[in-house]
């Protein structure tokens, strides 16, 4: 069995869900491809604020999945298969 770096598939998905995120908001205005852009959002709203008086700490998170973004994911997954 061939030995594949994990670095490989971490570098791949992260472009695929870029990839997938571009062409899910220039799909967002074209009726036809609009489902594309549907999905899902979620993470803190605001972010949390941690003042230490000399510090101040802005906790925030917040990750949208999209249609098109998961498949990019399932493209990058495929990809790293034949490589």
């Amino acid at each position: 069995m061939k030995y594949k770096n994990c670095w490989i598939l971490l570098l791949l998905m992260l472009a695929g869900v870029v990839l997938g995120g571009f062409v899910g908001n220039l799909t967002e205005g074209i009726s036809g491809l609009s489902w594309l852009s549907a999905g899902q959002s979620f993470g803190f709203d605001t972010p949390i604020v941690v003042n230490f008086g000399i510090l101040v700490i802005t906790f925030g998170f917040n990750i949208k999945i999209t249609m098109s973004g998961i498949i990019g994911i399932g493209a990058a997954l495929i990809t790293y298969r034949f490589i």
